[in-house]
């Protein structure tokens, strides 16, 4: 096993009001939680080979912010269709896509989609007891087998599910 899968879902987006879900944009708090987010990528070392987004505004705004501080070109990002509102099979059709080359992808979209994948991908037993996996802004890594086209159910190790309300917000010190 030496490819990594990165998921982060979105951060949060305005209340649905009946309107055009795929239009909803981030609030002040999925912005910042998504910088939050970045800003730990940055601090860890951990940088994607690519970045693969669902074309829905909050999506990309998440994606974008991320490359921003990543340094990531957002001409580099590459929108897919499939990754908004089309199910598991469709979202593994997208890792299917990616080339051998490529170690580390990180894509950015929506539940339920990503933790249906989550739990294909990895053991049940091997999750964590929480209400909801994957909250605004969480990002889950996994390590996966060498083959991006064929992900076998259970052939994934977590490596952690991180969520911006976890790290550390640094405190200035008030100088005297």
């Amino acid at each position: 096993m030496s490819r990594e899968l990165w998921l982060l879902r979105h951060g949060k987006a305005e209340r649905y009001d009946g309107s055009e879900d795929y239009d909803r944009r981030l609030k002040k708090r999925g912005k910042r939680d998504a910088a939050r987010l970045g800003e730990w990528l940055r601090e860890q070392g951990l940088f994607p080979d690519l970045v693969i987004s669902s074309p829905a505004s909050r999506a990309i705004m998440t994606a974008k912010i991320v490359s921003d501080i990543l340094d990531i070109e957002r001409q580099h990002i590459q929108m897919e269709k499939r990754l908004y509102d089309e199910g598991l099979v469709r979202v593994k059709s997208v890792l299917a896509d990616c080339p051998a080359s490529l170690n580390r992808v990180l894509l950015v979209g929506h539940n339920p989609e990503f933790e249906d994948l989550l739990t294909y991908l990895v053991n049940l037993k091997d999750l964590p007891e929480v209400e909801k996996l994957l909250p605004t802004s969480a990002l889950a890594r996994m390590v996966l087998p060498d083959d991006w086209a064929h992900l076998e159910k259970g052939s994934a190790k977590l490596i952690s599910i991180t969520c911006p309300k976890s790290l550390t917000e640094e405190i200035e010190e008030p100088l005297d």
